[in-house]
């Protein structure tokens, strides 16, 4: 077996007084990808950099393989000391470095190479971003949320990028749709401890359950062998003193044993603070036309929006969706047509850049508005720091200030704040930002169980696949399509796509194939419409018997080559699978249009 490009074995390190890692592990070999997964404040970013060298652990050991070329995409990327885009992606590139590659990334992703980096956007500043991470063709790649502030046609470039890429890869990220396409593996940061499965993300959570609940297990019975010990030491101490003093010494290291586990945090806990009823017609637009700088936005809109709808907005950064949010909620006036804005709307709004919060103030103040020590969460009054504990907010933290909170505390003060108004109208901007898998699939849950109305502009295609009714895009012209469902819904029913590269311009994506003929079906295509179904089911047959085999916990470690060739077979069969039910749906779909 070779060796690992990168191997960092019992780490520990603290930040002042409290350890954040504390035996933690991670090794990738070449062509490896990894994603490293644990709540916000896990230590995710910091393995990272470490990994990366730019700190030092307390103890352990970091192997770096000599001559392995890492790279390390940040969170926040520092662009700041070049002239231009293409000076600081050129400025990691070593002598024997393909410049050319630069070039082609720098395009690919739609930048200006004379750009000044101090002029650029967010999303344009994390594409330079990846270009300089990409442009060496390294032999591992560390990836700190690499698609934060980047739009849907980005994200699906750099899905297609890391795919085809031979490096090793330990990949943090929220993306679930990212992650489950790109992960072999992964590691689960948890309590400064990592746990490890070679199998993608698509298995995680499920994996994630198991271990947890063992773990619940393994705490009651410690509780329970403490309690037997005690009463021992109540009733059964007049035995020999040897044996005693044998008994005395089990039950202390017991009780310190108990102290040391570190059990999985605290639950975050979200929930919505229920408005009044509004009208049934939350916003109608009709015959809407918008432009800026004589820059159409919006091209004769009209759409409902009714209570209870959960509508997603989709289209690449500078598109106008937040224009468009302001138009539907009354903020701007369009050129011409008409909004009517419903009635007795309570509207509570999460923007994308936080602009809402003071970074000088502190959590405690940004909370209860700097109105004492408690905070009205609808119609109660509550303590702030029990408040502050709803949303995994430690007490020390009420005097911090706003602006060294971290993106994903920054992200869950945002919502405390939110969700202590009542609404019955959620505007949320690119809500799922720096935010942890765990608070994500809280806030899809709080959504779907809302009362009221939802509006979400966001570039998580797993998100608003779960979360969303219908989907507003952006087709071409500045004109604005709705579509029953999420985003894979969306890319079903829409046969042509004027969706935008990673950089902006229109690219085309592959509609449905029809018929040459466009009256009938050939024969070999009706014969696979057939077929397929019988192999769609074979597939699953395979998959379920695969996962019967690895549901063996010990097969791992008894017959590691058996456990790799499974595990290679059940990829296999879940993609062949995938394959052949779109298959299907293609031809069912192109039956149907043709009414046979």
């Amino acid at each position: 077996m070779a060796p690992p490009l990168l191997l960092l074995q019992d780490i520990h390190l603290s930040l002042g007084s409290q350890p954040l890692l504390a035996g933690a592990e991670i090794g990738v070999g070449a062509g490896e990808r990894i994603c490293l997964v644990g709540r916000n404040g896990s230590g995710k970013s910091t393995m990272l950099r470490l990994g990366a060298g730019l700190i030092k652990q307390d103890s352990g050991t970091r192997f770096l393989q000599p001559g392995t070329s890492v790279r390390y995409l940040p969170q926040e990327p520092d662009l700041s000391g070049h002239a231009t885009v293409f000076d600081y992606v050129i400025s990691g590139l070593g002598p024997s470095d393909d410049r050319s590659r630069a070039h082609t990334l720098i395009g690919q992703l739609g930048l200006a190479e004379d750009a000044s980096p101090d002029r650029l956007s967010g999303g344009e500043a994390r594409r330079a971003a990846l270009a300089w991470t990409l442009a060496p063709d390294p032999d591992l790649l560390l990836l700190d949320e690499p698609t934060n502030h980047l739009d849907l046609p980005a994200i699906e470039w750099l899905e297609e990028e890391l795919t085809g890429s031979r490096a090793g890869m330990v990949l943090v990220s929220h993306d679930r749709r990212l992650l489950s396409n790109l992960s072999r593996s992964i590691v689960w940061l948890d309590s400064g401890r990592t746990r490890r499965i070679d199998r993608g993300f698509a298995h995680f959570e499920a994996w994630r359950d198991e271990v947890l609940e063992q773990e619940e297990r393994d705490w009651h019975k410690l509780g329970r062998q403490i309690g037997r010990e005690e009463d021992w030491m109540r009733y059964g101490v007049t035995a020999r003193r040897k044996r005693n003093v044998r008994r005395v010494a089990e039950l202390a290291a017991l009780r310190a044993l108990k102290r040391e586990t570190k059990r999985s945090g605290d639950t975050l806990k979200l929930k919505s603070q229920e408005g009044e009823i509004s009208g049934k017609l939350v916003a109608v637009a009709e015959h809407v036309w918008k432009s800026y700088d004589d820059r159409l936005i919006v091209r004769d809109l009209n759409l409902r929006v009714l209570r209870g709808d959960r509508l997603g907005i989709i289209g690449r950064n500078g598109a106008g969706k937040t224009t468009l949010l302001k138009l539907l909620t009354g903020g701007l006036t369009p050129d011409q047509g008409k909004i009517v804005v419903g009635t007795n709307l309570q509207m509570v709004t999460l923007d994308q850049q936080r602009a809402t919060l003071d970074p000088n103030a502190t959590l405690s103040d940004t909370l209860t508005g700097g109105a004492g020590d408690m905070v009205q969460v609808g119609n109660e009054r509550r303590h702030v720091i029990g408040y502050m504990k709803d949303f995994l907010f430690r007490p020390e933290q009420a005097r911090t200030k706003v602006g060294v909170l971290s993106g994903g505390e920054r992200g869950r003060l945002l919502l405390a704040v939110a969700l202590a108004r009542p609404s019955n109208l959620l505007v949320l901007d690119e809500p799922t930002n720096d935010l942890d898998l765990e608070t994500l699939d809280l806030l899809q849950e709080l959504l779907a169980d809302y009362p009221g109305t939802v509006l979400l502009v966001s570039h998580d295609r797993d998100f608003l696949d779960r979360v969303v009714t219908s989907t507003l895009a952006l087709d071409r012209d500045a004109e604005w399509i709705e579509y029953a469902g999420g985003y894979s819904d969306m890319l079903l029913q829409r046969p042509q796509s004027d969706a935008p590269s990673a950089g902006g311009a229109p690219r085309s994506v592959a509609a449905k194939p029809r018929d040459k003929s466009g009256r009938k079906m050939s024969f070999k295509d009706q014969h696979e419409l057939k077929a397929l179904p019988g192999e769609i089911e074979n597939f699953r047959l395979a998959i379920k018997k695969h996962h019967r085999m690895l549901d063996d916990p010990n097969l791992y470690s008894r017959d590691k080559p058996k456990f790799d060739r499974v595990t290679a077979e059940l990829n296999a069969a879940e993609k062949a699978l995938a394959a052949a039910e779109e298959r299907w749906l293609e031809l069912e779909m192109r039956w149907e249009e043709l009414g046979a």
